[in-house]
């Protein structure tokens, strides 16, 4: 087993216009914050708790939520 975390973008398929972008309105406004800031690669967890002034826990739940949230729209294709 890797000691390096997946990403969410390393699930993602080149589906072209088939596979739209995830509507992120379902998102609260602290999900959306810590999406963009640890998905988009600016800050990791931890390091986006700190500059927030926030625990790296609550960063991971918000995290977590906003994931769940998202890959409930794209439903299961398997």
């Amino acid at each position: 087993m890797s000691a390096e975390q997946a990403r969410l973008t390393a699930f993602e398929r080149d589906d072209g216009d088939d596979n739209p972008d995830p509507d992120l309105s379902v998102l609260t406004e602290a999900e959306l914050e810590v999406y963009h800031h640890v998905i988009t690669g600016r800050a990791g967890a931890r390091q986006y708790a700190r500059e927030t002034n926030r625990s790296p826990g609550t960063i991971s739940n918000l995290l977590r939520r906003a994931r769940d949230k998202l890959d409930d729209q794209e439903g299961v294709d398997v």
